[in-house]
């Protein structure tokens, strides 16, 4: 009995994983994502954005090597005309500067591909400051 618990207790995080299932419209097709898959990162949490002199300012964490290279920008028009804005970061940050109100990452206008006066939302989670 014992070793069908113990069993049981070290087999469970090898069954246990995140599903999220997507039927958006009714349609018949199903798409089922894994937390665990490490082809998609996950979205940046940010602690600030803001567009200043034709510029995505965005401030993250950061351990003191982190800069706009870490990051991918994916842009998608929506039909009211803004653009809708998800930050991932592609490369981790392995220093160990102290660093405690992050950094400020930033992209133009012009090489994000977005016409100055455009709305943009960033859809990334937020981290309000302490």
């Amino acid at each position: 009995m014992i070793r069908a618990l113990v069993a049981a207790v070290l087999c469970a995080p090898l069954l246990s994983g995140c599903v999220i299932y997507a039927n958006e419209g009714g349609e018949e097709d199903v798409v089922v994502r894994w937390s665990a898959d490490r082809a998609v990162p996950s979205l940046e949490t940010v602690r600030s954005a803001r567009v200043e002199d034709s510029r995505l300012i965005v401030r993250v964490e950061s351990n003191g090597c982190t800069d706009a290279s870490h990051f991918a920008v994916d842009l998608t028009p929506v039909d009211d005309g803004a653009t809708n804005i998800v930050l991932r970061r592609t490369h981790e940050d392995h220093c160990k500067a102290l660093v405690p109100d992050g950094v400020d990452v930033s992209w133009t206008l012009g090489e994000l591909g977005v016409e100055p006066g455009t709305p943009m939302r960033l859809l990334n989670p937020t981290r309000l400051q302490d």
